[in-house]
């Protein structure tokens, strides 16, 4: 991950516009919170409460009478007729019956094509098929599977016997659809029950058509139906001719009997629930002005439901008119105080985002607090919502805002927060200088915060000022000498210790959320006990010792600056910590041994000085050593120049071609970025500085003095500090703090002439420890060309 907030990007979050985003989405969303409780707060009552004041309409409405409606509805639903649906011609009947009797003449068909009214042919018919017994009941159970009846042995064997003929076919199909015609009903009683509530709805399946029936007397049911079957056999009878073939006819036609009007029931609950719907609401109306409830009233069911109508209509009122007005009022609000402390806060997207989610977050909790505070206030009588009021914590937000963003964002942040919390205390004023005042002083308390004590200490002054100004309220009100004074002096002390207590349990998540690093994490950070720095102590202990210097160095310099002391020193610890990877191509930690660059091309050389950056990074990111350590790791050498290596390939492409040949600049430049922050730009100073003083001969504080103002101006003049905050007057001050910090390390000492005496005769001895003696006739090396020649291994020159 390359940072926290790294999917903060493009032109609508970049920082100039990503304030203005939150400034309307701040002032949109406190607006909605805010209504309709704030201006014209309703009264909240329940029934048999008395009426504290009187209360008229605002404007006209009406009232839904929802008993009277209710009792509308039923009946509406109730006059719905009850829809029956009615199969009138009972086709499948009669296409089931001819298609029975057309198979029966089919496999009779030889023997009935002479058929003879006295029946002798029926009579051979019937010797024929029971000659094939199997044929006869194969034929017996198709006749009445197509029926859908269950075979009847002696009604079949008469049917056989007038051989399937067409007249008893008709006279079947005339019975039945004469009945069928009337209607066949399952349950008589049940449709007499419906009749005496107003009739049916006779919906005909085929034609679609509807008819209203009030006489139950007009349908059969199924016994009915088949006793009026039987009365017809004397017609059947004269009408065929032949007793046998009437029976026939008759009893075919009473099994073929079957409901054809049934009850839809979803149909008819459909129409009842139109019915119900189409019933408009009963109204009363109130005029405007007219009184609601009076004064010491009694609330009544009416009373109620005339408030919340007129409760709704407020609503109403504020959503289209008033919650635009306050979202105007807050923003210019924001607007205006983000314009007055721009100054003082950093324009980058986290900080941005982190203000705005914590003015909103305060606020939501504030709106939560209130409403907590009045159900304890209705369930306890002892405690008056008021005076819980004072217990809010809301100094938390200011605390953390001032630790992660400094005091003057945090005084904006807590006149905002006031305005708020008055806004949700009915616009008190006292409660606008209650918060402004424990908020002010809670950022003021953690300013410098170092250690998580800080935060409780903090909270407790906090709880004594807020005692001090409850008092000052309750007395203003003339309710200085009662128990309620005692609950919000106690509430006002619990509100202060609350704040500590819970900006210390969020502090660590906001450090991990948002990747800022307090002076509490940098402190842990310092720890020599970390396992990265006891890595660079074991790996490369000429670059943790050459780490601990610069830590003084700046640490020494950085108040004298207006910069952080903690960060700059402890970044310091860290900012060489990639060379953890490669220690032995690094001079300080070669201890005298191979120069491993002498083996190397110099752009090899120049890649694996490159490269110690870029692996710090990695490192930190591993580690978590948070945003600020990390980008000064990454910004201490700029885009410096690798001079000496970039010299040597000059020298080496030369040599080679035997006239000068160009060699690219930007391969033997650090990538950068420049130093942005007074921080970076200091340790990249002490860095280069401390790296140089090694190299002086004899470091009087004159030559001191001279390279640090040499070093100073190089970097200078290069253009390593345009994008920091640094100054000319802050570039003076760091000189003076690097020259008296070097001139202390390398003070003058005494000599002691027995101890240099023992030493040389123990060397003259031979002895293991003996220093090297000088040759005299040796030629000492020029110390200004040794100076020279370290100055350019180290890139400095």
């Amino acid at each position: 991950m390359k940072g926290h907030f790294s999917w903060i990007g493009g032109q609508w979050f970049a920082p100039p516009r990503l304030r203005w985003i939150i400034v309307v989405t701040l002032s949109v969303t406190i607006s909605l919170l805010l209504f309709p409780g704030i201006l014209t707060k309703p009264a909240d009552y329940s029934i048999g409460d008395v009426a504290a004041r009187d209360i008229k309409a605002s404007n006209d409405f009406l009232i839904e009478n929802k008993e009277l409606t209710e009792k509308d509805r039923e009946k509406a639903a109730k006059d719905v007729l009850s829809v029956y649906d009615f199969d009138s011609s009972g086709v499948n009947i009669v296409l089931s019956l001819r298609e029975a009797f057309r198979m029966g003449r089919e496999h009779f068909g030889a023997n009935l094509g002479a058929a003879q009214p006295d029946g002798s042919d029926q009579e051979g018919a019937e010797d024929s098929s029971r000659a094939e017994p199997e044929g006869y009941d194969v034929l017996k159970e198709r006749f009445f599977g197509i029926l859908e009846l269950a075979p009847d042995e002696k009604l079949f064997s008469r049917i056989v016997k007038t051989g399937f003929q067409e007249e008893v076919e008709e006279n079947v199909v005339r019975l039945v659809a004469d009945v069928l015609g009337r209607g066949i009903v399952a349950n008589k009683t049940l449709l007499k029950g419906q009749m005496e509530r107003g009739g049916i709805v006779l919906h005909d399946i085929h034609s679609k058509k509807e008819s209203t029936v009030v006489d139950p007397e007009r349908f059969h049911d199924t016994a009915g139906a088949r006793s009026h079957i039987r009365n017809q056999a004397p017609e059947i009878q004269e009408r065929l001719g032949s007793p046998e073939s009437a029976e026939s006819a008759v009893a075919l036609a009473q099994l073929l009997i079957r409901p054809n009007l049934t009850y839809n029931q979803r149909e008819t609950e459909s129409r009842r629930e139109i019915a119900r719907g189409s019933v408009k609401p009963v109204y009363f109306k109130i005029k405007k002005g007219e009184m609601l409830v009076r004064e010491g009233e009694r609330i009544g069911p009416e009373h109620i439901l005339k408030l919340a109508e007129e409760n709704r209509s407020l609503r109403g009122m504020n959503l289209v008119g008033r919650v635009p007005a306050m979202a105007i009022l807050i923003g210019v609000l924001l607007s205006v105080l983000y314009l007055i402390g721009a100054q003082s806060m950093k324009q980058d997207a986290r900080d941005l985002i982190f203000s705005g989610a914590t003015v909103l977050s305060l606020f939501v909790f504030m709106c939560a607090y209130n409403f907590v505070a009045e159900e304890v206030a209705r369930g306890f009588p002892l405690f008056s919502s008021t005076a819980l009021l004072f217990a809010m914590p809301v100094a938390f937000g200011t605390m953390l805002i001032s630790i992660f963003q400094g005091m003057g964002v945090a005084v904006m942040a807590s006149l905002i927060i006031s305005v708020l919390a008055s806004l949700i205390t009915d616009g008190r004023s006292e409660f606008f200088i209650y918060f402004f005042i424990n908020s002010v002083a809670a950022a003021y308390g953690v300013r410098s915060c170092s250690e998580r004590a800080v935060l409780i200490k903090t909270g407790l002054v906090v709880g004594l000022i807020n005692v001090l100004l409850s008092l000052a309220v309750q007395t203003i009100y003339g309710s200085f000498y009662s128990a309620e004074t005692i609950i919000a002096a106690a509430s006002g002390f619990t509100g202060g210790l609350l704040a500590g207590i819970i900006a210390t349990g969020i502090l660590p998540l906001i450090e991990i959320s948002f990747g800022f690093t307090t002076d509490i994490k940098l402190l842990e950070l310092g720890n020599l006990d970390q396992p990265l720095l006891r890595e660079l102590m074991v790996q490369a202990p000429g670059t943790y010792h050459h780490s601990v210097i610069i830590s003084n160095m700046v640490e020494a310099t950085a108040k004298a600056i207006q910069a952080n002391p903690l960060l700059a020193k402890f970044s310091a610890y860290y900012h060489d910590i990639g060379k953890i990877k490669k220690p032995l191509y690094f001079i300080e930690n070669q201890m005298g041994g191979e120069n491993k660059h002498e083996k190397l091309a110099p752009s090899m050389s120049s890649l694996i000085l490159i490269s110690h950056v870029k692996d710090g990074v990695d490192l930190a990111r591993e580690h978590k050593l948070g945003r600020e350590i990390i980008s000064i790791i990454e910004q201490h050498h700029g885009t410096n120049l690798i001079s000496y290596f970039y010299h040597k390939a000059q020298e080496r492409m030369l040599s080679r071609s035997g006239k000068v040949t160009e060699v690219k600049e930007e391969d033997f430049r650090y990538p950068g970025p420049k130093p942005q922050t007074k921080e970076a730009g200091l340790v990249m100073l002490a860095d280069m500085v401390e790296a140089a003083s090694r190299s002086l001969i004899d470091p009087t504080p004159a030559r001191i003095q001279g390279m640090v103002h040499k070093i100073i101006n190089k970097v200078f003049s290069d253009g390593q500090l345009d994008e920091c905050e640094l100054t000319l007057k802050d570039l003076h001050e760091i000189a003076r703090g690097f020259n008296k910090t070097l001139s202390g390390i390398f003070h003058q000492r005494i000599e002691y002439p027995e101890i240099v005496a023992k030493i040389t005769k123990k060397a003259k001895n031979g002895s293991a420890d003996h220093l090297p003696t000088e040759d005299p006739g040796a030629k000492k090396p020029d110390a200004k060309a040794e100076s020279a020649e370290s100055l350019r291994r180290l890139g400095l020159t």
